[in-house]
């Protein structure tokens, strides 16, 4: 029988907050993965610890919650300075109420502010000068460009990509979807007045790394997604490889403004431990994926062009020595006008000299930068939408992603992300067909929305800058 949310999902807010509808199924096809136990909460708002690290293929794999949603709001508080403080201290409050009832892992729950520009636009204004300013982005652009930008379309975006403007983005993420419901509830219902919720959005990710059926094909066959019976028993992910490869993953605090040096925090370095986050949805075209592009062309357009492996490989090695610089990537497009996803976006994505963080951290040549905390979903876009109509809602369950990634900067998600449609750091610009294949996953991804965030250590995640 194929699921949907519509019997389940309400107009209201509130309703979508309480129930899970097609995902309450996650904790029925899969039990818990095994976590460390943690104490003291990191002052990164982003990390996540007590995360479990397994072997497949003889690669080390990072085991990610199975849970995670992402609620997007504008702010309903006055903007006089008392309604400020009266507004962060409600906020800091149910927060650290939280952090004291879980652990901030996949075992508890993570939670991750994130403020973006309109936020700062509106409530505090005066406090731009103290945003951290990209260094690298202001030596290349002649101007001062701060580490938090407006989210732009992309070459491969269509024009229909909205370009969002939350104030805040709350990401949850557990291998409980209780610690879920209870942490959406405590933000978002029981601070009445705080919030205006405009989306949320929910998924989960789970391999079959112990060879059992995988949490992305389980989920996809019981809502008779198209194309789900084309997806490996064991994938990651709706499109068949893992993503999680720990080598391919940013280490722990790598994104961090203040660990490479991209970032200048100024004189108080109020956002040191802070980060910066984008968000985007994206729609997968499965039938397209597996039905037009072959194993090996799976694995050239995902990895880089003639990478040998065996045929239903799922995990792919990505260490600094299968790395790609541009000259590779142009090599491969000169010979084959095709390129990889890993390969195109790594001379972008990974480090080109060994780098000595601000810890006195040694991050080897070829380390990747950064941390994604991206999803699968059958959201169409949004499990639930305070805008169906410019949203393009739909009930019907719809293959996707909810992407998340944090970077030391909107800059530097910026040329990751031209990378991929083959505008290379160095300047190098690799033209292709609307229609060609040889672009890589532009073929069978559609970006629906875009938003970058800012977000501030755990200390100051409470309306940042507010207090000044």
């Amino acid at each position: 029988m194929r699921l949907t949310r519509r019997k389940l999902l309400g107009g209201a807010a509130a309703a979508a907050l309480a129930g899970a509808g097609v995902y309450e199924l996650v904790d029925q096809l899969t039990p818990a993965p095994r976590r460390t136990a943690t104490t003291v909460p990191p002052p990164e708002q982003h990390v996540l610890e007590g995360v479990r690290v397994v072997t497949d293929n003889g690669v080390e794999v990072v085991v990610p919650p199975l849970h995670h949603q992402v609620v997007t709001a504008k702010l309903a508080t006055g903007e006089s300075a008392k309604d400020l403080a009266a507004a962060r201290a409600e906020l800091a409050d149910a927060l650290d109420r939280l952090d004291e009832r879980f652990q901030a892992s996949p075992a508890g729950l993570g939670i991750t502010l994130a403020w973006g520009l309109p936020y700062f636009r509106r409530y505090v204004p005066s406090a731009e000068p103290r945003l951290p300013v990209d260094r690298r982005a202001t030596g290349t652009r002649g101007r001062t460009v701060r580490a938090l930008e407006d989210a732009i379309r992309f070459p491969s975006d269509p024009d229909s990509t909205v370009l969002e403007d939350n104030d805040v983005a709350v990401l949850l993420r557990s291998d409980s979807l209780d610690n879920i419901k209870v942490g959406a509830q405590a933000l978002f219902d029981d601070l009445d007045g705080l919030f205006t919720m405009t989306s949320v959005r929910r998924g989960f990710a789970g391999g079959g790394f112990a060879g059992t059926t995988s949490l992305p094909k389980a989920m996809a066959t019981a809502a008779a997604i198209n194309g789900a019976e084309l997806i490996p028993d064991t994938a990651e992910l709706f499109l068949g490889f893992t993503s999680t490869s720990k080598a391919a993953l940013g280490p722990t605090r790598i994104a961090n403004f203040e660990t490479l040096g991209y970032v200048d925090l100024g004189p108080d370095g109020y956002f040191a431990e802070g980060t910066h986050m984008h968000l985007s949805h994206i729609f997968e075209d499965l039938p397209a994926w597996y039905q037009l592009f072959d194993f090996q062309q799976r694995v050239d357009t995902t990895f880089r062009p003639g990478l040998e492996v065996p045929v239903g490989t799922q995990t792919v090695a990505q260490g600094p020595q299968d790395v790609q610089d541009a000259r590779g990537v142009t090599r491969d497009y000169d010979r084959l006008r095709r390129i990889g996803h890993s390969g195109s976006i790594q001379p972008a994505s990974r480090l080109e000299r060994a780098v000595t963080g601000s810890d006195g951290t040694l991050y080897p040549r070829g380390t990747a930068v950064p941390q994604r905390a991206d999803f699968n979903t059958l959201d169409n876009p949004f499990f639930w939408t305070a805008d169906p109509v410019r949203d393009s809602f739909q009930t019907e369950p719809s293959a996707g992603v909810h992407f998340v990634v944090f970077n030391p900067g909107s800059d530097d998600f910026r040329r990751m992300r031209l990378a991929m449609d083959g505008i290379l750091p160095d300047g190098t610009t690799l033209r292709f067909d609307a229609a060609s294949p040889g672009q890589g996953f532009n073929q069978v991804l559609t970006t629906t929305h875009r938003q970058n965030f800012i977000v501030p250590p755990r200390r100051h995640r409470s309306f940042p800058l507010s207090e000044t």
